[in-house]
């Protein structure tokens, strides 16, 4: 779907401006009625940063293109930081309907005015610990409603798969730790969150893969959601067909 139009941020116009693709950090997690700050690097001359015509977009999951003819002047707010090559945009007061994927474009004026666009931002709104209390959180957050451990041996390998099934919002974070409850950092694949077409409560897996010879040793996979004030560790392993 694309983007919808949320601020244009005139900077003037240069030419010989050679192409660069805007550099976003991938999320921003930002605490129920607090401020998101996202930023927008794009690494050219400051001179030519000067000459930029800058936009931001919104793109919310599942909705068509609309235009906005304006925005709130108190909700969104840009500033360019030209030593940085960096526009920033800041959005006020968020709610769980600001959730959305923002991406910063600027307009090529050397190539037709193309609008080249950032990789996006995706501004996820945490209820956690956060106020005025909602009425019913069990519409907001899920915690994850199936985890486990299964486990499989190939040659001389052992792999762990720990999935953690049906949770919301998609902001998890799993980790590995060995009996001596200290982290383990090698040999892990971390899948990306999903979601099923038909279904609103996310999914992940994380895979550890150690020496056969560490067979009797103990690997518990932990995760950290939102939902759950506490961290819960999986310990039961199961054999994976």
């Amino acid at each position: 779907m694309a983007p919808t139009l949320l601020i244009e941020m005139p900077l003037c116009d240069v030419y010989g401006f050679a192409q660069e693709i805007p550099v976003q950090s991938p999320i921003s997690i930002t605490k129920f009625r607090r401020s998101a700050r996202m930023t927008c690097e794009i690494q050219t001359s400051a001179a030519s940063f000067d000459g930029i015509v800058i936009h931001w977009y919104q793109q919310k999951e599942a909705q068509s293109k609309v235009v906005d003819d304006g925005f709130q002047a108190s909700k969104y707010m840009a500033e360019k930081v030209p030593r940085q090559k960096t526009c920033i945009l800041t959005i006020n007061d968020v709610i769980p309907d600001d959730t959305a994927t923002y991406y910063c474009a600027y307009w090529d004026s050397h190539c037709g005015r193309n609008s080249v666009f950032g990789s996006g931002t995706k501004l996820i709104v945490s209820l956690f610990c956060s106020f005025p209390p909602i009425s019913n959180p069990d519409k907001v957050t899920s915690s994850p409603a199936s985890s486990e451990i299964l486990q499989k041996r190939h040659g001389n390998q052992i792999m762990y798969v720990c999935l953690i099934e049906k949770f919301y919002p998609e902001v998890i974070r799993v980790t590995w730790t060995d009996e001596a409850n200290k982290e383990v950092t090698d040999n892990i694949v971390k899948g990306d969150v999903w979601k099923p077409a038909n279904g609103d409560k996310y999914s992940i897996g994380s895979w550890l893969t150690v020496p056969a010879k560490n067979k009797d040793k103990n690997y518990y996979c932990k995760y950290e959601h939102e939902s759950q004030h506490i961290q819960k560790f999986l310990k039961t392993v199961l054999p994976l067909c």
